[in-house]
């Protein structure tokens, strides 16, 4: 400490001492620097009770960008989203972004926000996103901010279409309504990576004090540097849109009915809109969770992959009106969740993508002779079936790491080299259509899913029964996708060193559920034992946990940390041959090796692991 901190600190030991000086340091600090009554009094509060470790958890460590850039609970402490954090953030973004565009004062810088707030700590996206503004303006530098909420996809299509350096989104996306996030975009639409994200961080880190003018919320009100890109954005991403379209007159005549549900976020608007572009009448929406409420009132979770409970008033009401679709769009709209009545069958992303796959393929095959560029990407953790169907078409498939930002990066680099990537997913129901927004989107992927279930209707086929064509076509892949809960990191740390160790030093397992282990790649490690020189090809990744295995029956298994939230999420598939008729065995075969992998693994009793409730 240096002896002006030491005396100051002294001063205030009165009001701020809890008798460890780390903490009563960080304390002095946030005193020192946050303006916001809310989280001063939440930090006092706790000092006063003598809540000495939670003011270590909130205040001792600070937030790293995972795999959607900074995401935590709302509140007070550097570990967590608030004014204070969002303005030492965004101080960093400057420096960085001022060393590596000269033309900063130019270009400008993009921000969109969504519609969560909590009123304990005075903390919403809109005023975190003013704030983000604020400290942009402060040093001349031109601020693209959205006069209201928008979909997540609208920031980094702006970004593009702006020529702007960069783009921020404040948003938690489907999270508990605890939480909030900070999305960064590069200037190429993408989101960051490394090693951008560790730059980012340490020019925050180096940034923390707030500048004068970084609290002035009322800034982008009266800067001539701010405008508001609502209404060109709209309508040039409406208008581009339409080359998704192939079957305008067919939809305007179709009979079917859909129910969207915007999960009390961002979406029914533009959902709205884009069906209009389609030609269709517009979709009836759930009347309970049309408008945003920052409190989800009326689901458990506002997470549509968590299927059918989460769902229920989307589907009471289609059955209600005789609609065969629903189309649910999470929070801030960049996800999609599709449901068809026939007994309401709930699609993974994984099937959808399947279905999507196909449509996109189907076509581009009516207009486009040959695939020498045809690309569809998708995560590693996700189904094979894409790449099953480029083996047999003709078209080229790439897989990347988990998260969007892994694809939006490589879109951008095959498009620089003249390729085209027609189709994109991830299997937590991320999808792309086409490539208008290197990122995943909800509002396109939705009235996407509506053309094909329209043309479909019109040959008599319903989506599910598409998808049964589409994996006798090529062969069933089944899948099964789950998580636990895990809310203390030493224990994930210690699950994860098991399985490098887990038959003597640096030895991973060589059986799961009875069958042998045939490969096995450590994305955080870069080991895959199936290379010639024992190295992953995929980028390693050490910050977060992934471990694949691959086992003798063709099962291939992925344990793997949320870069969102506190979770293990563990993924299996099993990939057959066309011609397998016999699905209900392999379907019990999965089952039992996906029970095994959780058990024998993870051990979730021993580790106090909560398993997946909704």
């Amino acid at each position: 400490l240096t002896n002006n901190l030491k005396s100051d600190l002294n001063a205030n030991l009165c009001c701020h001492a809890t008798g460890d000086p780390q903490v009563d340091t960080a304390v002095y600090q946030w005193m020192t620097w946050d303006r916001n009554p809310q989280t001063r009094a939440q930090i006092e509060s706790l000092v006063k009770a003598g809540h000495v470790e939670e003011l270590r958890r909130r205040l001792c460590s600070r937030m790293s960008f995972g795999t959607a850039g900074l995401r935590a609970a709302m509140g007070a402490g550097f570990a967590r989203i608030n004014d204070l954090t969002i303005i030492q953030s965004t101080q960093g973004m400057y420096k960085y972004l001022a060393k590596f565009f000269p033309d900063l004062g130019s270009r400008g810088l993009v921000v969109g926000y969504d519609t969560r707030a909590q009123e304990t700590c005075g903390c919403s996206s809109e005023r975190l996103a003013r704030l983000t503004a604020a400290v942009m303006l402060c040093k001349d530098v031109p601020v693209y901010l959205f006069s209201t909420y928008v979909p997540t996809p609208f920031v980094p299509y702006a970004v593009k279409k702006l020529g702007a350096a960069a783009g921020i989104m404040v948003t938690a996306s489907h999270n508990p309504k605890e939480d909030n996030g900070y999305k960064v975009y590069w200037n190429n639409g993408a989101q960051i990576s490394s090693p951008h994200d560790k730059e980012i961080l340490r020019c925050i880190e180096e940034s923390v004090e707030p500048w004068p003018d970084s609290w002035n919320e009322k800034l982008p009100d009266s800067s001539a540097l701010r405008s508001d890109p609502l209404q060109e954005i709209c309508h040039l991403y409406m208008e581009e849109l339409s080359s998704l379209c192939f079957h305008r007159e067919l939809n305007s005549k179709t009979s079917l009915k859909f129910v969207h549900s915007s999960f009390h976020g961002v979406g029914h608007r533009y959902v709205q809109q884009a069906f209009k572009v389609f030609g269709f009448p517009q979709p009836i929406p759930v009347p309970e969770q049309k408008d945003p409420d920052p409190n989800f009132s009326t689901v458990s979770c506002p997470n549509p992959e968590e299927g059918e409970s989460v769902l229920e008033l989307s589907l009471r009401l289609a059955e209600k009106e005789g609609a065969r679709v629903v189309v649910a769009t999470d929070p801030d709209a960049d996800r999609l969740a599709v449901a068809e009545q026939c007994k309401w069958k709930v699609f993974t992303g994984n099937e959808l993508a399947a279905l999507l796959g196909w449509w996109m393929l189907y076509n581009w095959k009516e207009t486009h002779p040959e695939f020498k560029k045809v690309y569809m990407l998708a995560t590693t953790v996700s189904s094979k079936i894409l790449q099953t169907i480029a083996r047999t078409e003709g078209f080229h498939f790439e897989e990347t790491l988990p998260g969007f930002k892994w694809i939006g990066n490589k879109i951008c680099d095959l498009t620089k080299t003249g390729h085209e990537v027609i189709f994109s997913f991830e299997e937590s129901i991320g999808f792309l259509c086409g490539s208008m927004v290197p990122d995943k989107d909800g509002v396109s992927a939705a009235v996407v899913v509506a053309e094909m279930a329209a043309y479909l209707e019109n040959k008599n086929l319903t989506l599910n029964q598409q998808l049964k064509n589409i994996y006798e076509n090529y062969g069933y892949h089944i899948s099964k996708t789950s998580y636990v809960i895990c809310n203390d990191p030493p224990t994930v740390k210690r699950i994860f060193s098991r399985l490098r160790n887990f038959g003597g030093e640096n030895l991973y397992p060589i059986l799961c559920g009875g069958y042998n282990i045939v490969q096995v790649r450590d994305a955080t490690t870069g080991y895959d034992n199936n290379q010639p020189d024992q190295k992953s090809v995929l980028p390693v990744t050490k910050s977060s946990q992934m471990v694949t295995f691959t086992l003798q029956n063709g099962i291939v298994a992925t344990l793997r940390t949320s870069g969102t939230e506190p979770k293990i999420k563990y993924y299996t598939e099993f990939c057959a041959p066309p011609g397998e008729s016999d699905i209900s065995s392999l379907e019990e075969e999965l089952k039992r090796v996906t029970a095994a992998l959780v058990e024998e693994f993870l051990e979730p009793d021993k580790n106090n692991l909560i398993p997946r409730s909704v």
